[in-house]
């Protein structure tokens, strides 16, 4: 049987799986991988070569450092000084943490801005008393920063992606804030969305016991003996985050390069223990995220990818509207998306609709950006996208993002499809 198709098979299975939580999610994702290397896809080295990918380690130092802002007590600090300016009412807090999420993903990647984000969050949910819940925050902060992500050239990889084949190809290039025209309207959608349709879903969908840091807090004498030392340690921890938003933004270092060091940073000043590294670590996140880029690998590899694209293309004829050829491309990529990383997604797609555009007298960068803006819809599953991942250690399962999530990916490829031909020119 051909290799393509074994891997469609596999991908069938392993949804069915996550839907019925036959298996932990996790294990899921490794019997995927063992499957990609037992029915002869990929070599076994490529089957879980996605551990090797620098979002897995971005990943693993950043809950480092948000685990030591907590030890260290930056993070209560943090937490306190949000609730006071904007208080624990559910509504305005979402809106406050949206609103951070956007100004961090205008100039730097929604991987990064979502590694920074939730250790944010944590700690001024921490903060509410119990007011507020991971499990109503962690996945719009997941969501937000995708959507976020797309309102410039550099918020996400499938813009620059999109933006090297239009200067390869020698058509016309994005500007930075050129893409925004459709970023925005979905954004506002997206408000209103976790204002009204969204947040209700999440009370009735979220019926889970989210998980909780079960460490025993300090007695008051001992905490009183540690301040001068947790001041000092509390400044460390700090200058750690900054050296890593700093690295993110300037982009000196891989971004799992920059987290990583400042893990092994907040080791090393002892902010926080080897122990409570271990402790703290969310494996669950950790093994989902690599067996995704390996998933997303054998896609590419095998071509399964590439046949549904071109199945889907095929079906199009050579008389196609722009609307028509807006959903085509724009459901192939929101398709592909959930189940590959938006990056090797923009990577396949974005070459094949250059050529379509070009030969059906389209414009050219029209069609590869509304392929790019596609290529971000994936909020359905948790191994779409790193930032939609990460959110994992708000305690999800599987379904939880296909009821919630997926109903909103569902409408952002409706309003997509029926704005874009619009705001630009085909």
């Amino acid at each position: 049987m051909d290799s393509s198709i074994i891997t469609l098979i596999i991908v069938g299975i392993m949804i069915i799986l996550f839907m019925t939580e036959l298996f932990p999610v996790a294990a899921t994702s490794i019997l995927a991988c063992l499957a990609l290397a037992i029915f002869g896809v990929v070599p076994i080295s490529a089957a879980f070569s996605g551990f090797g990918n620098d979002m897995v380690y971005l990943i693993v130092g950043m809950v480092v450092v948000g685990s030591a802002l907590f030890e260290t007590g930056v993070a209560q600090m943090i937490g306190n000084r949000i609730i006071s300016a904007v208080g624990t009412n559910e509504r305005v807090f979402s809106i406050a943490l949206i609103a951070v999420t956007t100004v961090f993903s205008l100039f730097i990647s929604n991987t990064a801005t979502v590694a920074i984000m939730l250790p944010i969050a944590a700690s001024a949910i921490s903060a509410s008393g119990g007011k507020l819940q991971k499990k109503y925050t962690y996945m719009m902060v997941g969501i937000s920063t995708v959507v976020s992500g797309g309102l410039t050239l550099v918020g996400s990889t499938p813009q620059l992606i999109a933006q090297d084949i239009l200067r390869e190809g020698g058509y016309d290039t994005m500007s930075f804030f050129e893409i925004s025209k459709a970023g925005l309207p979905l954004f506002a959608f997206m408000i209103i969305y976790y204002q009204t349709i969204g947040r209700k879903l999440q009370k009735k969908a979220f019926d889970f016991e989210e998980p909780t840091d079960t460490s025993p807090p300090d007695k008051p004498e001992v905490a009183a003996r540690r301040q001068p030392e947790s001041i000092v340690k509390m400044c460390i921890s700090v200058a750690i985050l900054v050296f890593c938003i700093t690295g993110f933004v300037t982009g000196f270092w891989s971004m799992g390069i920059v987290a990583m060091t400042g893990a092994v940073l907040c080791v090393a000043t002892r902010c926080i223990s080897q122990k409570r590294v271990f402790e703290q670590m969310d494996w669950t996140t950790v093994i989902i995220m690599g067996c995704s880029f390996s998933l997303g690998t054998a896609l590419d590899q095998s071509g399964a990818g590439r046949l549904v694209a071109q199945g889907v293309l095929d079906l199009l004829g050579d008389s196609v509207t722009p609307w028509l050829l807006c959903a085509a491309l724009s459901f192939v990529a929101m398709l592909l998306t959930n189940f590959m990383s938006s990056t090797a997604t923009a990577a396949l797609l974005i070459p094949i609709s250059a050529l379509v555009a070009a030969e059906l007298g389209y414009n050219v960068k029209s069609v590869v950006m509304v392929t790019a803006v596609a290529s971000n819809l994936g909020y359905t599953t948790p191994i779409s996208t790193p930032p939609m991942t990460m959110t994992l250690s708000g305690g999800y399962r599987f379904k939880d993002y296909v009821k919630v999530g997926g109903l909103f990916n569902l409408l952002s490829y409706i309003f997509i499809v029926l704005l874009f031909p619009i705001i630009f020119s085909f």
